[in-house]
C-alpha cells in the first residue's frame, strides 16, 4: 500500500494544475486525426525540460491516458479514428451517431474508458512485479503467432464475409512490406519516391477511414437541401451509466483484454481495441447487432484501449523495457532527468515512481470528467452541413498527414489509399481488417526473422515456432478462431434460406 504515501503530491499546486493541463491537451489532440498517442507524448516532452522529472511524468502520463480516450471524438462523430487504438470504436460508434446517438455514445466511450483505465492502472500498482515476469515469457515465435491471430481476427471483424475480411487483412499486410527490407535492406515494391520509406501508420489510418468519407460526402452533394450531416439527440448522463450497467459483459471482456494486450510488449491499444470487439461479439448472444450501432461494441473497445495503458507501463517501469510505442516515449523523458527504471526505480526513486503512478490513476477520473463535458459540445460538429463537413475533414486530413513527418508524400499516400478504399468499399470490402494487417504485418515479418536466427542456431524452425505449452494454445486459438467465424458465417447464410422456404 505504499502508493497510498504518496498522493498527497499529486495535488501539489504545480503538479495538479499539469495534471489538468495534460489531460485536457490530451483529449483536444486525440479528438484531432493523425495526432496519436506517441506523437502526443513526443511533443509535449521539449516542455518538460525544466520541470522537474515527477512533474514532467505528470504531464505525460497524463497526455497518454487521455489522447487514447480522445480519439473516441472523431471516431464516432467523423468515422476518422483520433488514433489508431480507436479502430474498433468506429465501428459501432459512428453508426450509432447516424441514429441520432452520437452524444450517448461518447458518454459510453468516456465511462467505459474510465472502468477500463483504473482497472489497468490497479494492476499496474498490485501486480507489477509478478506480471513483468510473466510478460518475457512472450519470446519472437508467441510474438509471431500472436499476430497471426490477429489475422483470424481480421476476418472475423467482416461480417459479412470470412474471405472478403481476410482479403482486406492479406492486403494491409502487403502494404506494411512496402519500403525497405530492415534486415537486408532491399527494396520492395517502391513504385514512387514517397513509399521509400514505407506506408507510415497515421497517413495510412487517415486515409483509409477519411477519404472514402469525404468522397461519399462530395458524392451525394447538397440533394435538394443542406441539411445536418446527423441528427444529434441529448442524452442524460443517467442513461449512458445505465447502459454500461446493462452492457458488464462486455466492458469485462474489454477490461480483461486490453489489460492481457497491454502486458505484451510491442504489441499495443490498437490491437487490444479490435480483439476485444472480436472476442465481446463472439460472447453476446446477440452478436448480428455488432456492426449495426451496437452500444456493446463501443463499450468493449474503448474499455479495452484504455486498460491497456497501465499494463503497458509494466514492463518499462520494472525491465526497462517499453511496452508500446508510447511507452518508449516516456523512457526518453525519464532519461532526459537521469532515472533510469528497472529494479532499482521503486527503491532510489519512490517518490517520483509512486507520485506518477497516482497521477495517472487521479487523471482517469479527470479524463472521464473532461470528456463527458465535451461530450455534449462536441456532438454538435456533426450538426455541420455535408458540403462544408466535407470540405472540413479533407483539410484535417491533409493537415494531419503532412504534420507526422513534414512530408508531401505522406499526403499522396494518404489520398492514393482513400481512393482505394473508396472503390473497396463499393465491393463489400471494409478498412478496419486492411488498417490492422498494416500494423500486424510488421510486426509478424520482425518475430519471424529474429526467430528464424534464434531457431537456426539452435533447436530448428519447427521445434522453436510449433513447440512449447505457449506456442500450442496461440496456434490453438489460431485454428478456434478459424473455425468459429466460419461456422458463424455457415449458420448466418443457412438462415435466411431457410426461411424463404416457409409457408
Amino acid at each position: 500500500m505504499e502508493f497510498v504515501l504518496y498522493f498527497g503530491n499529486v495535488f501539489e499546486p504545480v503538479s495538479f494544475l499539469l495534471l489538468l493541463v495534460g489531460t485536457v491537451g490530451g483529449l483536444v489532440l486525440g479528438a484531432t486525426p493523425g495526432l496519436s498517442p506517441t506523437m502526443a507524448v513526443a511533443l509535449l516532452i521539449p516542455f518538460t525540460f525544466h520541470l522537474e522529472a515527477v512533474q514532467g511524468l505528470i504531464l505525460l502520463g497524463a497526455a497518454y491516458t487521455s489522447t487514447v480516450a480522445g480519439g473516441a471524438v472523431s471516431a464516432i462523430l467523423l468515422k476518422i479514428p483520433g488514433a489508431p487504438a480507436n479502430i474498433a470504436t468506429t465501428l459501432d460508434g459512428h453508426l450509432m451517431a447516424e441514429k441520432g446517438r452520437g452524444a450517448q455514445a461518447l458518454q459510453l466511450a468516456f465511462l467505459a474508458s474510465l472502468i477500463g483505465g483504473v482497472f489497468g492502472v490497479m494492476l499496474l500498482i498490485f501486480l507489477t512485479p509478478v506480471l513483468a515476469k510473466w510478460a518475457l515469457a512472450f519470446g519472437p515465435s508467441h510474438l509471431f503467432w500472436l499476430a497471426i491471430f490477429g489475422v483470424t481476427v481480421i476476418g472475423s471483424l467482416e461480417s459479412r464475409s470470412l474471405a472478403k475480411g481476410l482479403l482486406s487483412g492479406c492486403i494491409g499486410m502487403w502494404l506494411a512490406t512496402i519500403g525497405f527490407d530492415d534486415i537486408l535492406g532491399a527494396q520492395r515494391f517502391i513504385f514512387h519516391p514517397s513509399l521509400s520509406g514505407g506506408i507510415n501508420i497515421i497517413a495510412a489510418l487517415i486515409g483509409l477511414f477519411a477519404i472514402p468519407q469525404v468522397l461519399t460526402m462530395f458524392a451525394t452533394g447538397r440533394q435538394g437541401r443542406d441539411v445536418s450531416v446527423l441528427q444529434i439527440q441529448k442524452s442524460p448522463i443517467s442513461e449512458a451509466i445505465g447502459e454500461v450497467c446493462r452492457r458488464v459483459r462486455a466492458l469485462v471482456i474489454g477490461t480483461i483484454t486490453g489489460s492481457f494486450i497491454g502486458l505484451i510488449p510491442g504489441v499495443g491499444g490498437q490491437i487490444a481495441g479490435l480483439v476485444a470487439y472480436d472476442q465481446a461479439r463472439k460472447m453476446s448472444p446477440q452478436p448480428d447487432k455488432f456492426g449495426t450501432g451496437h452500444s456493446e461494441g463501443v463499450i468493449a473497445a474503448e474499455s479495452a484501449n484504455n486498460a491497456m495503458v497501465g499494463p503497458s507501463l509494466v514492463p518499462l517501469l520494472t525491465l526497462s523495457i517499453p511496452g508500446s510505442p508510447t511507452a518508449a516515449v516516456l523512457l526518453g523523458g525519464l532519461l532526459i532527468h537521469g532515472i533510469f527504471p528497472g529494479a532499482d526505480l521503486f527503491e532510489n526513486h519512490p517518490s517520483v515512481a509512486w507520485t506518477f503512478i497516482d497521477s495517472m490513476l487521479i487523471g482517469q477520473f479527470l479524463m472521464c470528467l473532461f470528456g463527458l463535458y465535451i461530450a455534449g459540445v462536441a456532438a454538435r460538429v456533426s450538426q455541420v452541413p455535408n458540403s462544408i463537413m466535407a470540405a472540413v475533414v479533407l483539410g484535417l486530413a491533409v493537415f494531419g498527414s503532412y504534420s507526422v513527418q513534414h512530408s508531401m508524400g505522406d499526403v499522396y499516400v494518404m489520398m492514393a489509399l482513400g481512393v482505394m478504399m473508396y472503390f473497396l468499399e463499393r465491393f463489400g470490402f471494409s478498412a478496419a481488417p486492411l488498417v490492422l494487417g498494416l500494423i500486424l504485418g510488421p510486426i509478424a515479418e520482425a518475430n519471424y526473422i529474429q526467430g528464424s536466427m534464434i531457431a537456426n542456431a539452435t533447436v530448428g524452425k519447427a521445434e522453436y515456432f510449433l513447440g512449447g505449452t505457449l506456442n500450442v494454445i496461440l496456434i490453438a486459438l489460431v485454428i478456434l478462431s478459424v473455425a468459429y467465424s466460419a461456422i458463424t458465417e455457415f449458420r448466418s447464410r443457412k438462415v435466411p434460406n431457410s426461411d424463404e422456404t416457409k409457408p
